[in-house]
């Protein structure tokens, strides 16, 4: 039953809930929901407070005040994918009449290629992180098997297997095993001598036994990169050196998509036009 007068703040809750019910990763709801109040916000100031009330035009001009307020091109578009579930969902539910958003239209802007380490700089990131145990395993565990820093960071202890680490199904990603190398095992054993002790069963802790969030984790990388002297690089610039890694060294685009997380192949396959392709085929993961 359509309710002409349902308020933004009430569809905005309704909408939270539709994300929950499909499944979305947390990191994604609390994108969609930011995005969405940012909205509320603008159409407030427009004395608008009723979902009804909300025009096609006046997703254009929030689109325009997004421009004039300096946001990227990549950054709207965002915004407006957010903008068009929101009210696509509010439509399914049957609890708009009309959707605005049917043509609101992405801003058009050129998709950067991924930015992939070269050997000499995630040399000089381990050597910065030398006589941390604690980031040198992080850093490793980036390079040596492309897991997203989430995942890193809900590493519990339990979840360290003898030849691999288990990655418990959350959102709408599976559960899924990762293969752990030399490397990644050494650099593990090397932190474990370290770690605080701690009722706290994350891997990775504070100094002061806490689980070592996401942000921390982002920050202490970002000084580390600064110390290795590696510019204009980020977090998931790691991950991306995986996997194009792994792909100039010929092993399967499927079995690369299935360590990473990919759900779609063509996600995993876009790496392949910014490597340089290997005639032979290797089966197994390699080391960096």
């Amino acid at each position: 039953m359509i309710d002409s007068e349902l308020d933004l703040k009430t569809a905005h809750q309704k909408f939270l809930d539709y994300l929950k019910e499909k499944g979305r990763a947390s990191a994604t709801i609390l994108a969609y929901g930011s995005d969405i109040q940012q909205l509320i916000d603008f159409c407030q100031e427009k004395d608008k407070t009723r979902v009804d009330q909300v025009t096609g035009q006046d997703l254009k001009n929030f689109k325009k005040y997004l421009v004039e307020e300096k946001y990227t091109p990549k950054s709207i578009s965002r915004k407006v994918n957010s903008i068009r579930t929101f009210f696509k969902s509010l439509n399914k539910k049957h609890l708009v009449n009309k959707n605005p958003a049917v043509n609101l239209s992405h801003p058009k802007y050129e998709t950067k290629p991924p930015r992939i380490l070269t050997k000499m700089e995630y040399r000089a990131l381990r050597d910065a992180c030398r006589n941390d145990s604690r980031m040198s395993a992080i850093i490793e565990l980036f390079l040596q098997t492309g897991m997203r820093i989430g995942e890193l960071a809900s590493l519990k202890l339990e979840d360290i297997k003898n030849d691999h680490l288990q990655i418990k199904a959350y959102g709408s990603q599976p559960a899924r095993k990762i293969p752990l190398n030399q490397e990644a095992k050494r650099a593990i054993d090397q932190y474990l001598k370290a770690r605080p002790k701690s009722k706290t069963k994350n891997l990775f802790l504070t100094k002061t036994g806490r689980a070592f969030l996401v942000r921390n984790i982002r920050g202490a990388i970002n000084r580390f990169f600064k110390i290795a002297g590696i510019e204009e690089a980020t977090v998931n610039d790691l991950r991306h050196t995986f996997i194009s890694h792994q792909l100039k060294a010929g092993v399967p685009l499927v079995l690369v998509s299935k360590i990473v997380g990919h759900k779609r192949l063509s996600t995993t396959e876009k790496y392949l036009k910014y490597i340089e392709k290997k005639p032979t085929k290797e089966m197994e993961l390699k080391e960096l």
